[in-house]
């Protein structure tokens, strides 16, 4: 029988889910990053907001987050799945590409930036370890607060959107190495008088490499058949498991080694990043990673003492303006020094000058193992924190900036290659209809992905060269992570009728400018997919029976043009006959869009595609 409930145990948790349910949509109301709502939602109701009154109403201490250590542990597991998904994105192909700004640019300003908090550091009588870890930490941006930041502004795919991109890739690049920098730190900072800093580092980092060498190993040869034979069972549970196996088994094990769990989901994200389940992973992981993440910002939030601001605020709020100040001057430096024009560079400087969500896990990694001081450190991470709640305000005064002073051509816009997939066609079904449009794509050099929910025709066409993607497109999460916000086309080719309406409805909803194609079965199919925004519904009936016409015109001495012309016009009519008429079509549309979407699970997972 179980125990009495103690409802003590779960008040964090089910404060957290509370908070998060109102934070997150009032703040992506208000156009503010969900970040900011956390940390200030962490420093209300931790032990130095609210917890200051939980000793005098008793309606403090039920609503505070009095014992925030209990949520620790989970919370850590936020910047390990925010690794493993920045695994995913760090292709080869996209380095390879973007190798000039992101080793040019990217490397000057982490480098530039860490050596000179560094030495400001030293020159305050910091020690230099903990200095070094200072610049380090300091020198990182937040991935999390400004790309959203320049997607809502629609400036990702600009000279200086694709610039700052650069800069937060190899800031993420670096952040295996930080870490482990940290580590080092802490190993000399416990190695015995006796034993030399060389022997103990020889213990530490052999078997760490061995860890990482076995896991690279495996995974190369273990990963993909493994979710080739989750995807066959086409169970969505089976799929996250596999997921979530693979982040927190290669994380405990780089644990095991000495090094952070972060690393390990980010080495496990680096392998899967080529293969073609990285949509589908990418989809699967996301709502674990934004609640994991929003309660490791809450716990950051909670861990913050507000009282510092106002005991030291020359200290604290001074550090954060030098900090922000620091950054965007060596940023402009570096970006006038590449040949930005003055205002491509001030739009990648003024984002980047505060600090990162990195900085906490390293500079509370270094006050853990005692290489920096507690004082010290927590007045650093407020200063972070007050820089990060900045970020929209610089991103947006940024772009007053810009209206002042047009943004011209500069020499180094081409470097990099569009931030996501753009101006591509998706071909959603790749079995014989989908493969010949791909081959029809490709002979007409039209840039465009695929994607299948059939694992088998998915390594089919992987192995033929392919680019083409293993998920389940009846879901928005996918066709986003697909592209769909920049993408040209989408082009449905499934022998599904009710799964092509369903998507049909969800991306005229999210694209309302883009072009659809889809096959329809019938006549009264091609109707309803007029209905619900398709922009040319392609029956198989009426098109085989034109087919044949021309054939057999043609076959008894008709002229081709004649002929060709002939059924032209015929399809032209069978089109208008099937379309509704304007205003029938949007009631339709609207109609079909709420109850088709609400529907889409009922789709037999087991629909065939031809």
């Amino acid at each position: 029988m179980a125990g009495p409930l103690s409802l003590g145990e779960y008040k964090e948790a089910l404060i957290f889910l509370g908070a998060a349910g109102v934070v997150v949509p009032l703040f992506r109301r208000l156009k503010v990053s969900p970040v900011i709502g956390f940390l200030a939602l962490g420093m209300a109701l931790g032990p130095h907001g609210l917890g200051r009154l939980a000793d005098q109403y008793v309606w403090a201490s039920a609503f505070n987050l009095s014992n925030s250590e209990r949520m620790q542990n989970f919370a850590e597991l936020g910047v390990v799945f925010l690794l493993f998904t920045i695994g995913l994105e760090l292709t080869f192909e996209r380095l390879k590409t973007m190798r000039r700004l992101v080793f040019g640019l990217g490397a000057l300003q982490v480098g530039i930036s860490a050596l000179v908090i560094a030495a400001g550091a030293m020159v305050l009588g910091v020690d230099a370890r903990a200095a070094a870890i200072i610049g380090g930490a300091l020198a990182l941006s937040s991935t999390a607060i400004v790309m959203p930041v320049l997607s809502d502004r629609r400036r990702l795919n600009t000279a200086a959107g694709r610039a700052i991109f650069s800069i937060l890739l190899f800031q993420d690049l670096m952040v295996a190495p930080l870490l482990f920098m940290v580590s080092i730190a802490d190993i000399r900072n416990g190695t015995d008088a006796g034993t030399g800093i060389g022997v103990s580092l020889l213990y530490a980092v052999l078997p760490a490499l061995g860890v990482l060498g076995v896991i690279i190993g495996l995974g190369r040869l273990v990963l993909r058949p493994l979710f080739h034979q989750v995807a066959l069972t086409r169970s969505t549970e089976f799929f996250m498991a596999a997921c979530l196996l693979v982040v927190l088994g290669t994380g405990i094990a780089f644990a095991a080694a000495g090094l952070s769990m972060a690393l390990g989901a980010f080495v496990a994200g680096l392998l899967l990043a080529e293969t073609e389940y990285r949509r589908e992973i990418e989809t699967t992981i996301e709502p674990f990673k934004g609640l994991l993440l929003g309660l490791f910002f809450v716990s950051i939030g909670a861990s913050l003492d507000v009282q510092q601001v106002i005991a030291h605020p020359a200290q604290t709020l001074g550090l954060a303006v030098m900090l922000i100040a620091v950054k965007i001057l060596l940023l402009l430096a570096i970006a006038r020094s590449l040949r930005f024009s003055a205002p491509v560079s001030q739009e990648i400087a003024l984002p980047l000058g505060p600090g990162g969500e990195f900085a906490f896990v390293m500079i509370g990694a270094a006050i853990a193992t005692h290489v920096l001081e507690p004082g010290l450190g927590n007045r650093i991470l407020i200063a972070v924190t007050l820089s990060m709640v900045t970020i929209p305000a610089l991103s947006w005064f940024s772009g007053v900036l810009l209206r002042a002073q047009p943004e011209k051509q500069n020499d180094y816009g081409h470097l990099a290659p569009e931030i996501e997939e753009s101006g591509h066609l998706i071909v959603i079904g790749y079995g014989r209809v989908g493969a010949l449009v791909s081959d029809m794509l490709t002979r007409h050099k039209i840039k465009h992905i695929g994607t299948d929910s059939n694992p088998r025709v998915v390594l089919r066409e992987r192995s033929a060269g392919n680019t083409i993607y293993y998920g389940d497109a009846t879901r928005v999460e996918f066709l986003r992570k697909c592209g769909l916000a920049n993408a040209r086309a989408v082009v449905l080719t499934m022998n599904a009728p009710r799964a092509v309406e369903i998507i049909v409805a969800l991306v005229r909803r999210e694209r309302p400018d883009i072009t659809i194609v889809a096959r329809a079965r019938d006549a009264h199919h091609a109707t309803v997919l007029y209905g619900l925004g398709a922009t040319d519904a392609i029956p198989e009936t009426i098109e085989a029976s034109l087919q044949l016409s021309e054939a057999v015109l043609v076959d008894i001495g008709i002229p081709m043009g004649y002929v060709i012309a002939s059924i032209h016009e015929k399809r032209d009519e069978y089109r208008k006959m099937l379309q509704p008429a304007s205003g029938q079509a949007h009631e339709q549309r609207g109609i079909r869009m709420s109850t088709r979407v609400k529907d889409m699970r009922k789709e037999p997972k087991g629909a065939k595609e031809a």
